[in-house]
């Protein structure tokens, strides 16, 4: 008997066809970009809604759907903390407590006094939809700068408040107000925001002084007034604590940039801006930071895994630094800063965190200890010797931690707690081959004792882009998942960051396609050691993982039983048009360019799609305010495949279109809460994972 076929609503065809470097390219459902600036159209806004009727219609009736969200709900109402940040001897922090849609900002004045509680946004927007993304309190703590978006559209209001009275000063700039630093009187700051709020690419870096009209903010450094596009974060500045040296970086590409010292005092006195070059057209990413009288500078600089130098103020430039931290062949610099007396260097090894301490007076290097094989990051201050370290693993619930005594001895400072016993669920890390021989690393989370007889419900994790690393971190999401035998699996794809540059490089550009061949030898290594079978496999990815897994659905349809794909790039060839996407270019390439159109189009998973080919079950999902990636892409991809695909209505292609939300920063946890209840259904629907009753 023929499956019967699912009955969507209706995407009306209106082919476009253009002539691209000799192909013929025909696009069915270009009017579901928008209107010639990519906004939404009432015609677009009509087919959404019936576009979520018909997937609220499919998800809500899944079987166990409400048990699901009733064991997902306390899981995701558990507390977060961030790093907490020094600012003279108070620290300031975000926590986010039980069911609040928004982490509130807090401030203790020692590190182990009681706090106070400085912004709740949920008194200031009762909808949970605005959110404090940033903050950067003056150096002795007295004055706040934070920054207010709402919806998810990361347009950052700059807001200023007085700590001790918790009274607001009449400054406030608009336009996704970022990177601010504070002079060393408190009098006024350093920041970046967008010239023009339409235009992504129009970033600039201003002076104020407090109580000033924004319109005498001097400027400083202006994105559209300088050289070629910046790439991925545009340009960015900081101050050394003692105000007298900016540090000025341009981005060349998502793997490399320019920087600059600049006396800073001239610039404010005589008004001389002279960029004293660190290193210039160099393909490596640089970072620095003035410690006293001397400049440290890590970079990758002909060293894949970087290393750490140091030089004088009075000569910056590369020809005169001097190497103190040797790369090493093991391991990645992925970060580093400076307490009072030492530099903390955050390594990746085999995909995992590793600290060293480094002291700046007897240059010897020691281990900083860890809980285990995990993820930490690092929090310090040059005007103390104290630091904090947050932890966190698959089977371990965040923590931070306070380290003293050059972080010798150590004390929890705030963990999560979660009623739930994580000692049966086992990580494990494996190597598998890719199609080419190359060895990629893979961890594994499942129950102990799990039997492999390749017909457990798994997840496949990745990204494998802009040398992002994926690393264990704790989800309590996985926790259900994990515990009625369900394996979740994490690849680290070339195109990532974990180990070094060249594995970047070598995911890039016309090298792509090695990303995709990763991560289906994931899949096919599952299969092959019996964890799972194709028809319980899942695969998962956001963004530029979201191109991923819409890449590998084309590829290898057969492959995958079900499909989340999340904010994801699908058009490559014309992604570049929309939002600040021309900043990806150097990532990967532009279809403008006859050789960068072969290899896109080759892959582009829009321009991939099969009439009458089945693909697995598809849940696409996005945020109509999304700054980054252009939802003309789910849009544009679920009217195409619906249109085209073999599929039954057991095996749907669902899209979800949030209209409160971005790409996903600052989302309140009443969305996530569905959010996270419709794709785990429709992950356990599809693999037929029961629930644990």
């Amino acid at each position: 008997m023929a499956k019967k076929k699912p009955i969507y609503p209706q995407s009306k065809m209106r082919s476009v066809k253009e002539e691209l470097h000799g192909t013929m390219c025909k696009d069915d459902f270009r009017w579901l970009e928008g209107d010639d600036d990519g906004k939404i159209t009432s015609e677009v806004a009509d087919w959404t809604d019936q576009q979520n009727a018909f997937t609220r219609s499919v998800l809500d009736k899944l079987p166990d759907r409400q048990q699901l969200k009733q064991r997902i709900t306390p899981l995701l109402e558990r507390s977060d903390n961030s790093l907490p940040v020094f600012a003279g001897n108070r620290i300031f922090y975000f926590r986010r407590e039980g069911n609040k849609n928004q982490p509130s900002l807090f401030m203790a004045e020692h590190v182990w006094e009681k706090e106070q509680l400085l912004i709740d946004p949920e008194q200031i927007d009762s909808t949970g939809l605005t959110n404090v993304s940033w903050f950067a309190p003056s150096h002795d703590g007295g004055l706040l700068a934070y920054g207010m978006a709402r919806g998810g559209d990361e347009n950052y209001q700059l807001k200023i408040l007085n700590v001790k009275d918790g009274s607001h000063l009449s400054d406030e700039i608009s336009n996704k107000v970022g990177g601010v630093y504070w002079l060393h009187d408190n009098s006024g700051f350093i920041y970046s925001r967008l010239a023009d709020v339409k235009n992504p690419y129009s970033r600039e870096i201003r002076l104020h002084l407090l109580g000033d009209n924004l319109a005498d903010d001097r400027l400083i450094y202006a994105q559209y007034k300088e050289g070629p596009l910046a790439t991925t974060w545009g340009p960015y500045a900081s101050l050394s604590d003692d105000g007298k040296w900016l540090l000025l970086a341009y981005h060349t590409s998502t793997r490399s940039n320019n920087l600059w010292l600049i006396d800073f005092n001239a610039w404010l006195e005589k008004g001389e801006f002279e960029k004293r070059e660190i290193i210039v057209g160099s393909d490596s990413m640089t970072h620095a930071e003035v410690v006293g009288n001397k400049l440290f500078i890590q970079s990758n600089d002909g060293t894949p895994h970087g290393q750490i130098y140091e030089t004088e103020l009075a000569r910056p430039a590369r020809s005169n630094w001097h190497t103190i931290v040797p790369e090493r062949t093991d391991a990645t610099i992925e970060n580093w800063d400076f307490t009072g007396n030492a530099m903390i260097i955050s390594y990746q090894k085999f995909a995992a965190s590793e600290l060293v301490k480094y002291d700046l007076c007897s240059h010897k290097l020691s281990d900083v200890k860890l809980p285990g094989l995990g993820s930490a990051s690092v929090s310090c201050s040059k005007e103390h010797e104290d630091f904090f370290i947050r932890y966190e693993s698959f089977n371990y619930c965040p923590a931070i931690i306070h380290c003293s005594g050059a972080g010798i001895a150590q004390k929890v400072w705030w963990k999560c707690e979660l009623e739930v016993d994580l000692t049966n669920m086992q990580v494990e890390q494996h190597w598998y081959e890719s199609k080419d021989g190359t060895l990629i690393s893979i961890f594994l989370v499942h129950r102990q004792g799990l039997n492999k007889d390749g017909n457990n419900s798994t997840l496949l994790y990745g990204y494998g882009g802009f040398g992002i690393s994926m690393t264990p971190a704790f989800s309590s999401l996985i926790i259900p998942w994990i515990q009625d035998g369900g394996v979740y699996a994490v690849a680290n794809l070339r195109g990532g960051g974990e180990y070094g540059d060249e594995w970047h490089q070598a995911g890039m550009l016309d090298r792509k396609n090695c990303v995709f061949e990763d991560f289906e030898a994931a899949a096919e290594w599952l299969i092959a050691k019996k964890y799972t079978t194709s028809k319980k496999l899942a695969i998962s990815g956001r963004s530029n993982g979201g191109l991923l897994t819409g890449a590998c659905m084309m590829r290898c349809p057969h492959l995958f039983k079900a499909v989340l794909c999340g904010v994801p790039l699908l058009d490559m060839i014309r992604y570049h048009l929309f939002l600040m996407a021309r900043y990806w270019v150097p990532e990967y390439g532009c279809a403008d360019n006859e050789k960068d159109f072969d290899w896109l189009i080759d892959y582009s998973p829009y321009q991939n799609v099969c009439r009458n080919r089945e693909y697995p079950a598809l849940l696409l999902y996005t945020g109509e305010n999304d700054t980054r990636v252009h939802p003309m892409h789910a849009r544009k991809m679920a009217a195409l495949l619906q249109s085209n695909a073999a599929n039954s209505e057991d095996q749907p292609i669902l899209l979800w279109v949030d209209r409160d939300s971005g790409h996903g920063m600052g989302k309140p946890l009443s969305i996530i809460v569905e959010e996270q209840t419709d794709q785990w259904s429709f992950l356990r629907w599809q693999t037929g994972l029961e629930t644990t009753k």
